[in-house]
């Protein structure tokens, strides 16, 4: 049986779309890491180094603040298997450039970022968007506390 595409679930107050998915190598990757790692969780910052790469770190190693917006929360763990819950956040800035954005992260080949777990893999997480198609219930930035 292949992997799916998972979809996160919604967490934006106000808002009845997905905003992000997991390609499925980036599924199966991700419960590879989680088996080493246990409980995971995604920042993407859009700050100055890898700036289009979500970071991936174990659950509470990054510490998140009402100036982080979590887009999502995906359930990793395999059908019938116990819930293997991984939040998907971003910094407020960069939700204010890419809030009109479908999010899809990937895997590609290369070294990212020294901080990201799947770093010493020899690859990395990429984001992939598109515009998203409605804006209604669509939060937005000016919905998000700063």
């Amino acid at each position: 049986m292949s992997t799916p595409t998972i979809t996160a679930s919604v967490t934006i107050a106000g808002e009845t779309i997905p905003r992000v998915e997991l390609r499925p190598v980036a599924v199966d990757l991700l419960r590879s890491l989680w088996e080493e790692y246990g409980p995971l969780m995604f920042h993407q910052s859009g700050g100055c180094c890898d700036g289009s790469s979500p970071m991936l770190f174990m659950a509470g190693e990054f510490i998140t603040s009402d100036q982080d917006v979590r887009l999502g929360q995906f359930d990793l763990a395999p059908t019938g298997g116990p819930a293997q819950p991984l939040d998907f956040w971003m910094s407020i800035e960069q939700f204010n450039y890419w809030s009109h954005t479908f999010l899809t992260v990937a895997v590609v080949p290369g070294r990212g970022s020294g901080f990201s777990a799947e770093a010493p893999r020899g690859v990395r997480f990429l984001i992939r968007s598109e515009l998203m198609t409605t804006i209604t219930p669509f939060a937005g930035p000016a919905a998000i506390p700063a």
